[in-house]
């Protein structure tokens, strides 16, 4: 056996494990501290706040005597209130029984409904912020394309002819006028890629006529995690000249050819600062969703192209952030919940749905493509785990919420023996459900 071989794969193993559970770490502590910080203002007493499980590796309790804990299995979280009997918050009768009055009000089961139900709610909750804030940050510090079409900087690229300069306000291209950068993205589309591009542009206050290069030439802008680009090793920054010996000058006409190609391997000619090189790779049979709702099935690299330059930007303001970020998360939500809805229907492939070793792969590559793309995505999977945990599936919060929602219509909660036939079957259902996705990362291709 090669084990001097072995050391890139165990390598690629540990960056891809380490990835997820920092990003795991992250989304769980944020997820339980909501329990707990909403459960204390509402005057629940949390006895332990345990991120992980298992032996405990690390504890120490505060003067509110609740101690916390990292325990050895990095795998989640919970909170354990006074008078729950496990992390599931299963009621422990006879601890309650034996309590006072003003002691069972400290409990889970004991505070008022309202109060055990914000808690409840909180986690959930608690993501979404998060995803929200994320995505807020990354858009106040990257910035957000301006509404003029002004050129910020020039991509690196082996075509000649560029002949914008940073700074240049384009007036129009192609004979089209851009008064706007919507107007600009729109002749874009009309455009021949075979043809030199006259653009008429604004420097230093005088209108001039250049010719510069196709705006959107196959260049790669991102890689998307788990694509058969990402396999194949190919970069953010990489420009495509040929596939299978053919050239092409524009990310469109990649985009058409893999979408022909039936799924059957492309040699591309890739050129990247600097030199030249050829990759075999053969594109994934992928289900997108559509702007206008719905998915379509088409084949894909899982390459984002780019512009030949980088628009001018402008750091949104505190309020239109959040928005942006809001949108952002409400975006993810909606197209999940598409995606389940189509999965369940047969309209999409049930591949769709990504187990632990997916997500964790998604980590590690994530992780590689640099600190945004990182924390871009610990901010959807936030998003994916508030989603998760607000279905309403007896062991997770919105299981606790339909059983809060069923006390306040009824007017008593589920009796005990219910309870612990529902929240066996939903724990059932959990683990059903974690082994079909992780079937899925076994045997999807």
């Amino acid at each position: 056996m090669d084990i001097i071989g072995l050391i890139p794969s165990f390598g690629n193993i540990a960056w891809t494990l380490a990835a997820f559970i920092v990003a795991l770490s992250i989304i769980v502590a944020v997820h339980e501290y909501g329990h707990y910080i909403v459960g204390r203002w509402c005057g629940i007493h949390a006895e332990v706040f345990s991120l992980g499980f298992g032996p405990v590796l690390w504890s120490r309790t505060d003067r509110r005597g609740t101690t916390w804990q990292v325990a050895a299995l990095p795998l989640g979280g919970y909170v354990k209130f006074l008078g729950d009997a496990d992390a599931a918050s299963g009621r422990d009768g006879s601890a309650i029984g034996a309590m006072g009055t003003d002691e069972r009000r400290r409990t889970m089961h004991g505070a008022p409904l309202w109060a055990r139900a914000a808690t409840v709610a909180a986690g959930p909750a608690f993501n979404f912020a998060m995803a929200i804030l994320v995505f807020a940050g990354v858009f106040w510090a990257g910035g957000i394309v301006t509404d003029r079409p002004v050129v910020g900087q020039l991509r690196a690229l082996p075509f000649e002819g560029a002949a914008l300069r940073p700074g240049d306000r384009i007036l129009a291209v192609g004979g089209i006028e851009t008064p706007d950068t919507a107007a600009l993205g729109a002749a874009l589309d009309t455009l021949d890629p075979a043809a030199v591009v006259p653009y008429r542009v604004e420097r230093d206050g005088t209108a001039i006529t250049v010719d510069g290069p196709f705006p959107l030439p196959p260049l790669v802008d991102v890689v998307q995690p788990r694509s058969a680009a990402g396999d194949a090793g190919l970069r953010a920054g990489d420009v495509v000249l040929a596939v299978d010996g053919a050239p092409i000058v524009a990310f469109r006409e990649l985009r058409d050819r893999v979408g022909a190609s039936g799924g059957q391997p492309l040699t591309l000619t890739v050129w990247r600062a600097g030199e030249t090189f050829e990759v075999t790779l053969r594109p994934k049979r992928m289900d997108m969703p559509r702007p206008e709702g719905g998915f379509e099935t088409r084949w894909l690299l899982g390459l984002n192209g780019g512009m030949a330059f980088d628009p001018e930007t402008r750091t949104p303001g505190p309020l239109e952030g959040l928005w942006m970020g809001a949108q952002q998360t409400w975006a993810i939500i909606a197209t999940s919940l598409s995606a389940l809805g189509h999965i369940v229907s047969g309209a999409i492939s049930p591949c769709n749905l990504q187990g632990p070793i997916g997500m964790a792969e998604t980590s590690g590559e994530s992780a590689a493509a640099g600190p945004e793309q990182f924390i871009w995505f610990i901010a959807m999977l936030s998003t994916a785990v508030g989603l998760m945990n607000l279905f309403p599936v007896p062991v997770l919060d919105g299981g606790h919420l339909v059983f809060h929602a069923y006390e306040a219509v009824t007017r008593r909660p589920p009796s005990d023996r219910a309870l612990r036939v529902l929240m066996s079957a939903g724990f059932a259902l959990l683990i059903g459900l974690m082994v079909f996705a992780l079937t899925n990362d076994l045997f999807c291709p």
